[in-house]
């Protein structure tokens, strides 16, 4: 009698040990994408106030070239070290299409809008991302759903709304610098699907370093110059950057690019206003009004369809 509880016993162990396996299968087959996720969803949130803190000393795109750079260097010298081939001509190309737009355009018009746009208000509305990266989809061939064009509406009547905030309606600059990151980021993550581009980490490298070269060169343009020392705050939030929002976080978004379909790796755009509006009111003392958090969660609904639908 014992032996045969004794042999119940294991095959209820064994039928849990089987059940568990069964369970952490996705995570461990995932694991890499899920940490990815992980990193876009806290990091990329928080970058908007470290990018708030690191323009009190130095200029915008100034500021976002140094970040890349060091970023970019760093990534490319060790991936060459470890015996990685240099891109190709054709991949340097697809990565000077791809950083130019998401990080001279996408990260470069964040920066520049967050002189006069608080650092949650700039996160909301990036969020709009996955929207416009619903509608270059369509132009490329994939035309959002039903829902998905009622997620779009929502998203963008969020926009609307947001523009009642009175730093956004006093600062129309910092405004049309939003709009225009958003656009140019949302068409850089839809076009590197169809461009030829490194492979693993260095595709994040080459599209550092030109993205790096695109910031410098709109900085001369613009006629920015350092206007004192920096300060410590100032230069831990580049550290910071360079460390989490680049090498990281960066990196962790192009990873996803090439695994993942464009709305889940975009999925980060309705979690880090979250994560940005927390920080701002913690430890800048930001604020946002009631009507900034109504645009936030209707925003926040619409990107939700697109990206649930897409999913």
């Amino acid at each position: 009698m014992s032996l045969i509880n004794l042999d119940r016993q294991k095959s209820v162990w064994e039928s849990i040990a089987e059940g568990l396996a069964a369970l952490l299968a996705p995570i461990r087959n995932n694991g890499g994408i899920i940490l990815a996720l992980l990193a876009l969803y806290v990091i990329w949130g928080s970058t908007y106030l470290g990018i708030r803190f690191a323009i009190e000393s130095f200029p915008p795109f100034l500021m976002a070239s140094i970040r890349f750079l060091i970023a970019g260097g760093l990534l490319y010298g060790f991936l060459r070290m470890r015996g990685e081939p240099a891109p190709t001509r054709a991949q340097w190309i697809g990565s000077g299409i791809v950083g130019a737009l998401l990080l001279g355009g996408g990260n470069g018009g964040v920066t520049f809008a967050e002189q006069w746009v608080s650092s949650g208000l700039a996160a909301v509305w990036i969020a709009t991302m996955p929207l416009w990266a619903a509608f270059f989809g369509g132009l490329l061939g994939r035309w959002p759903s039903r829902w998905e064009w009622l997620g779009m509406a929502l998203g963008f009547i969020g926009v609307g709304l947001l523009n009642f905030e009175s730093n956004l309606r006093a600062n129309p600059l910092g405004a049309a610098a939003l709009t225009i990151a958003t656009i140019t980021w949302a068409l850089g993550s839809v076009w590197s699907q169809q461009l030829s581009l490194p492979k693993g980490m260095m595709s994040s490298a080459a599209q550092m370093l030109i993205g790096s070269a695109v910031l410098f060169t709109l900085s001369l343009i613009t006629g920015e110059r350092l206007m004192g020392i920096p300060t410590i705050r100032s230069m831990s939030a580049i550290l910071y950057l360079v460390t989490f929002g680049s090498l990281i976080a960066f990196s962790s978004y192009a990873y996803l690019l090439r695994r993942v379909r464009p709305a889940l790796a975009t999925s980060y755009a309705y979690v880090n206003p979250i994560v940005a509006v927390g920080l701002g009111v913690a430890l800048a003392g930001e604020r946002i009004s009631g009507i900034g958090l109504l645009a936030m969660m209707v925003v926040l609904c619409g990107v939700g369809l697109v990206v649930l639908k897409r999913k």
